[in-house]
């Protein structure tokens, strides 16, 4: 039998009106420390989107969900925050603010294959 490991999770929204603090799930950043696993899945629906609020800029929207894959990635070009080591990368991805994008409090749990784990949140929670 293989060994389930701790990971942690935070569900990625967008929040088109911070003061109506209105959301929509579009995507997952999971960390799992000794898998040495740090990915983020969104995905963009425009007409999902366009419904909840039509001032909405996709184009500005995808550019900052992008900004957390080079973060999670490490990027040379994701900025000082993507030099950070991986739980500091995950630490500050999730912190509370309070901007259009926003993620949910972080929620724990156990895995075999983080993979696997991270699209299965992506499908339950934001698909």
């Amino acid at each position: 039998m293989q060994e389930k490991h701790l990971f942690e999770y935070a569900v990625i929204r967008i929040v088109p009106r911070v003061e109506r603090e209105e959301f929509l799930n579009v995507g997952v950043i999971m960390y799992a420390s000794k898998q040495k696993f740090l990915q983020v899945m969104f995905e963009l629906n425009e007409e999902r989107l366009r419904a909840f609020s039509c001032k909405t800029d996709m184009e500005e929207l995808e550019a900052h969900l992008r900004s957390f894959e080079r973060i999670c990635m490490g990027a040379a070009n994701g900025g000082p925050i993507a030099q950070l080591d991986m739980a500091s990368r995950f630490r500050w991805l999730t912190a509370t603010r309070s901007t259009i994008v926003q993620t949910s409090k972080v929620h724990p749990g156990f895995c075999i294959n983080p993979q696997e784990t991270l699209e299965k949140l992506f499908n339950q929670l934001v698909l």
